[in-house]
Parts: C-alpha cells; structure tokens; sequence
C-alpha cells in the first residue's frame, strides 16, 4: 500500500523532507529537505518507498497533496522526526516543536523492522 505524494503550500510556508526507506538502495537513510512556499511555488514529489514529513515554518499554513493511492491505515508507519542517524535540519527547536503523541513513541530508522525493499 506504498503512497506517492505530489506536494505544494498554498499559503505560508514549510521545511519538506522525504527519506529513502528502501532496503538495498544507494541511497537508503538519506534525506532530501526542500522549503516549499505561496511565494515560491515549489512542488515537491515523493516517491512511494519513502518516508515524509514537514515543519510549517511561517503561521497559517495551508498544505496541499495529491496522493497516488488511497490511505491505508493498518499499512501507516513513520519514523521518530529526531533520528540523529538522519540528522534533518529542522528549523525549530524541540521545546518550540508540537508534536503528536503517536509521532513522538515513532521508532528511529534502524529499528524498522517492515520497511520498502530497493528494486533496481
């Protein structure tokens, strides 16, 4: 039940990040940051096969996404938005950060024991 998301910010503006969770890949546990805002219309595409999250970084901020499948709860997972193995530049401090309670229990990268395998 792998998720491609086509992202962009209508209104304020965020820190996106997506990471490469496919086993095998050169590029496994890399991240890719990208600030999308109104003001500079970027759009960001995240391929199924990895992980994604984002920092609203100004007030009010509207995001919008296009999905390639439909969501599937019992397939949902994540990783802590923390991991140091990942080393994201998040703009915020953690004091300054709200975060959900099912994103804080996450757990880091490595210990993801269901994730993508990399078909070259």
């Amino acid at each position: 039940m792998a998720q491609g998301k086509l992202l962009r910010v209508t209104r304020g503006a965020i820190l996106d990040v997506a990471v490469d969770i496919r086993r095998g890949s050169p590029t496994f546990g890399h991240c890719a940051e990208a600030v999308l805002s109104a003001d500079n219309w970027h759009q960001i595409w995240v391929p199924p096969g990895f992980a994604h999250g984002y920092c609203t970084i100004e007030d009010d901020t509207e995001v919008q996404y296009k999905v390639s499948d439909f969501y599937s709860p019992p397939h949902e997972r994540g990783i802590a938005w923390n991991d140091p193995a990942l080393a994201i530049g998040w703009p915020l401090s953690a004091e300054a950060l709200t975060i959900s309670d099912r994103d804080r229990r996450l757990p880091r990268l490595a210990e993801q024991p269901d994730l993508f395998e990399y078909d070259a």
